[in-house]
């Protein structure tokens, strides 16, 4: 495969060192959501739904919940190691780098800021003037659908499929793979992640360094 003019990545574990921005407001407010992410991951539910689960129960902790208490959840998360000199890296070569991520859109935007992408897409939710939630927006992002993203992200920069490489940790994140396109499955955490990707014989880097990515994308080339 050549040299990619872009590179299209997974937020959650994989720019970033937390393992879902979603269960982040769980700790954070002291709820939980295991049941409605095993039906999720049996596709028995739909991301809306999923989201709309969450918020609900966030509301019955918190009643009100201001944009700034999202934030907040957020604050002792770091990027991954090595991902802003990977992302740096890449721009230096010409390659664009955006963000799909079914994740929390405050703080996805926070990690897109930090790292200078050129584009990012996540779900989030609709606040009021005063910054008060309202609501789970529609998704914007559909977990195992994100090829739709990639997809539309490749016509607004006029690329082919073959100049697209994705990096994901989540079984879901193989829909990233549109057709023609490279995928890398990065330091994936779960089991049943794992088992998607050696099913679908993508290379899988078991490595929580991001540089480790770079031979896979560069024919060896060592970061």
């Amino acid at each position: 495969m050549a040299d990619p003019l872009a590179v299209v990545f997974d937020c959650d574990g994989v720019l970033a060192s937390n393992g879902s921005s979603w269960q982040s407001i769980h700790e954070n407010f002291g709820t939980e959501n295991r049941e409605m992410f095993s039906r999720f991951v049996k596709r028995e539910i739909d991301d809306d739904e999923f989201m709309a689960d969450d918020v609900s129960k966030w509301m019955q902790k918190r009643e009100r919940i201001h944009k700034d208490d999202i934030a907040r959840c957020y604050s002792g998360v770091k990027l991954m190691d090595g991902a802003r000199e990977v992302v740096s890296r890449l721009q230096e070569r010409g390659a664009l780098v955006a963000i799909v991520s079914s994740g929390v859109d405050v703080f996805v935007g926070m990690v897109a800021s930090m790292l200078k992408v050129d584009d990012w897409i996540a779900n989030g939710f609709e606040w009021d003037e005063e910054g008060w939630m309202i609501g789970p927006l529609p998704s914007r992002v559909l977990s195992f659908e994100k090829g739709l993203a990639v997809e539309k992200f490749r016509r607004i920069n006029d690329l082919s499929p073959g100049e697209i490489i994705s990096v994901g940790d989540s079984g879901s994140d193989l829909s990233m793979k549109i057709e023609g396109s490279g995928f890398i499955a990065f330091n994936p955490s779960a089991r049943w992640s794992l088992e998607a990707f050696e099913a679908a014989s993508v290379p899988i880097v078991d490595s929580d360094d991001l540089r480790n990515i770079w031979p896979l994308l560069f024919d060896g080339e060592e970061f």
